[in-house]
């Protein structure tokens, strides 16, 4: 590889740093050619992309894309996986090759994420999340679920309301409820309900009437004026 060539692979390296929002690093001994093909088709699904790299190169190009968390990764054979899409989904295919293929190929050896470093550990974890369509799923269902429950409701209050009205309809039918003008009946009922009222009036005068019974006592009375007029009479003769 003469100077322009490794000129454009550092370029070219810098480039897929700067447009990933997630770098891991892997170290790649022991992997044939044709699982690093299987590999790279199931990261293809996450949108992401595995390329075993020189080191030297790499550093060059770390520098150029301003990313040194990277630099401190770089000894030994090193591949790197530049994830521009789902980041939990990429580490997940690389976890799950590890685990198909018993676990001694593609140990992670660390990498970074918008910037900041990762270690091993970091990116096992990550591996673990639910990928970015599931969680977009558990999203959609979450906000369909009140509107979903809405429709069911209202859909149940318009199905009880057209069994109702059949009922009553039916019972119109088979003369259980007569037709007619329903509404007349209230109408009519309004005036005996204030009937009371216009009957309690006259006991309400009737009252002073009988605040005036001290003056019937006054009839006994007379008959001691009538008694004085006696006891006159009989002094006269």
């Amino acid at each position: 590889m003469n100077r322009d060539q490794k000129a454009a692979a550092v370029a070219e390296i810098a480039e897929q740093i700067q447009g990933s929002e997630a770098v891991f690093a892997v170290d790649y001994r022991g992997i044939t050619v044709a699982q690093v093909a299987e590999l790279r088709t199931r990261l293809r699904e996450s949108d992401a992309t595995f390329r075993v790299v020189k080191n030297t190169l790499t550093e060059r190009a770390a520098d150029q894309a301003d990313a040194e968390v990277l630099k401190a990764l770089l000894e030994g054979p090193t591949a790197l996986t530049f994830v521009r899409g789902d980041a939990a989904a990429a580490a997940k295919a690389i976890a799950d090759y590890q685990r198909s293929t018993g676990g001694d190929l593609l140990p992670f050896k660390g990498g970074m994420m918008n910037g900041e470093a990762l270690d091993a550990a970091q990116i096992t974890a990550i591996s673990r999340l639910p990928t970015r369509q599931v969680l977009y799923g558990q999203l959609v269902g979450l906000v369909a679920s009140p509107i979903t429950g809405l429709a069911r409701s209202l859909n149940g209050l318009v199905s009880g309301l057209a069994i109702a009205l059949g009922g009553v309809l039916e019972k119109k039918e088979s003369g259980e409820i007569p037709s007619g003008d329903a509404p007349a009946a209230p109408a009519a009922e309004a005036p005996v309900q204030e009937a009371p009222a216009a009957e309690e009036a006259p006991a309400a005068e009737a009252a002073p009437a009988t605040d005036e019974a001290p003056v019937a006592d006054a009839a006994p009375e007379e008959p001691t004026e009538g008694a004085a007029d006696t006891t006159t009479d009989t002094q006269e003769d």
